[in-house]
């Protein structure tokens, strides 16, 4: 006798598997990152720039706002 629709299972997609978890450097990497893009701009305001004599009057502001922008491209990793 075939089985009314009420007593049908119904289909369960297997269930997902977890990711494994980040490296134990990728958070000190992250805030390592992090710290060094500002502490670059803080000194950049602050009119720090004999590192580089003859370097373009922002080139301090964009490579700190770069590994800024590095540092959270690499926290979009953290699990």
């Amino acid at each position: 006798m075939p089985k009314s629709k009420s007593k049908r299972q119904r289909y369960q997609p297997p269930p997902k598997k977890k990711p494994k978890p980040s490296p134990t450097w990728l958070g000190a990497t992250i805030l390592t990152v992090l710290i060094l893009g500002l502490a670059v701009i803080v000194l950049n305001y602050l009119g720090i720039e004999e590192v580089l004599p003859g370097a373009p009057r922002n080139l301090y502001l964009w490579s700190g706002l770069g590994a800024i922008a590095v540092g959270f491209g690499l926290a979009t990793q953290w699990r």
